[in-house]
């Protein structure tokens, strides 16, 4: 079926914008199959079914709107943790800033490297995982970023990780406009911690695959703040074999635009997947969490817990599928997103969705807004809390089961120490 003239025309005009990078003729090849599959679908717009509660304009259109760098003190994310750091600045490597990428149980390369090479592991797995994301609902942000990545990191993880990678995103432009793509691959039976930061770019376009085989861990926190004026479209696409465990959590704080995807699949018996989010909006803010699980296989659970906290006309959203597919039979899953809305001008719009086609499954979701309980607050407010504090107190208690996704204790800890930073300065 032909595009609608509107479509097309705007996609040609992003496209107009971009070339594609250079490299070996596998590279070549998968990219040009990506760029041929952006012109059938077309880029997104608000006709979509899932771009219906967030305008995509500026993230399609050929040049990104400005954005204001953020001038703060505030410490670095993660910076007091042992990790690997590999820093990214506007989306270009940033060597000097970075560590050396050797370490015990796992390869680290550049994607602009080895898309040069002949011969790479990642060949069999660059845009595989996007491309199986793209059915039953189309994606086409990620396949022009699977078309146009410039560069990212490629991970084999061969055994447990001694330390967490960590990659950082600075933001050093104000008409900058990245496309990164990071490829993981953990082996059977090994383990991995990937952390993420910073503000990346005025625009940024990201994709993460990641590939678990069986018995494998993936363990993944992210945050996502400081540049308020900032524009942002994810993706993690995840493929889980037997015994396998992915968990991610994201913490968002600021940005006028972000649009956060997770596609997993499991397909293999007994894995875990949990993916969950918090997030803190004020004002021109607003933020999309939009997650497809897919049960192809038996005994296997899943758990979506999605948090927002919005006030002062801020905007939240949240689009969740679990799709169990025939014969995927002992299937655990659960999705649970609410708003805690701090003023009548905010809105929480959500789409839950249940697709189940096997008989013996657990699965359930819930999606609740609403205000501060009265309750509560005229409880600590009657022992000498001062009001916003006692607001504040509450918050926090709202996005802790979010939080509690979290397995290691200091990272959560350190989320929570910058939540409580931001409640206080919106307090001020």
């Amino acid at each position: 079926m032909a595009l609608p003239q509107a479509k097309l025309d705007m996609t040609e005009a992003r496209l107009a914008a971009l070339s594609l990078p250079g490299g070996a003729a596998w590279a070549t090849a998968l990219r040009e199959d990506a760029l041929a599959r952006v012109r059938v679908m077309g880029l997104p717009g608000r006709r979509d079914e899932y771009w219906k509660y967030t305008d995509p304009t500026t993230l399609t259109q050929p040049q990104p709107p400005e954005a204001a760098l953020f001038a703060g003190d505030e410490t670095p994310v993660f910076g007091g943790l042992d990790r690997l750091k590999i820093v990214f600045v506007d989306g270009v490597f940033d060597a000097e800033a970075s560590d050396d990428l050797s370490m015990a149980g796992i390869e680290i390369d550049r994607l602009e490297d080895v898309a040069k090479a002949d011969i790479h592991w990642v060949k069999d797995l660059y845009g595989v995982l996007e491309t199986r994301g793209q059915v039953p609902v189309q994606r086409p942000l990620a396949a022009l970023n699977t078309a146009f990545a410039t560069d990212g990191i490629v991970i084999r993880a061969t055994g447990k990780a001694e330390k967490p990678v960590s990659i950082q995103y600075l933001h050093g432009s104000t008409t900058s406009d990245a496309i990164l793509h990071h490829v993981i691959k953990v082996e059977e039976g090994a383990e991995l911690t990937v952390l993420e930061n910073g503000p990346a770019a005025a625009r940024f376009n990201k994709v993460m695959e990641v590939d678990v085989a069986d018995g494998g861990r993936f363990n993944h926190v992210r945050t996502q703040g400081r540049d308020h004026q900032r524009r942002a479209a994810t993706h993690i696409f995840t493929r889980l074999g037997q015994e396998s465990v992915f968990k991610s959590f994201t913490l968002t704080a600021n940005g006028m635009l972000t649009r956060n995807e997770c596609i997993i699949e499991f397909t293999g018996d007994d894995g875990v997947a949990h993916v969950a989010g918090a997030c803190v909006g004020d004002g021109d803010f607003h933020h999309d969490d939009t997650v497809f699980v897919t049960h192809d296989a038996v005994n296997c659970e899943s758990r979506q817990v999605f948090k927002k906290v919005l006030r002062n006309g801020a905007t939240g959203v949240f689009q969740g599928k679990i799709l169990v597919k025939q014969g995927a039979q002992k299937t655990d899953g659960y999705q649970i997103s609410q708003a805690l809305l701090l003023d009548d001008d905010s809105q929480f719009l959500a789409k839950p969705e249940l697709e189940i086609y096997a008989d013996d499954v657990a699965c359930s979701h819930g999606s609740t807004s609403g205000a501060i309980d009265e309750t509560s607050l005229f409880y600590l407010r009657s022992r000498g809390v001062p009001e916003s504090e006692a607001q504040d107190l509450l918050v926090l208690a709202f996005l802790a089961e979010a939080i509690q996704e979290i397995e290691d204790d200091a990272i959560a800890e350190d989320i929570l120490d910058r939540l409580r930073a931001w409640l206080e300065r919106r307090r001020k």
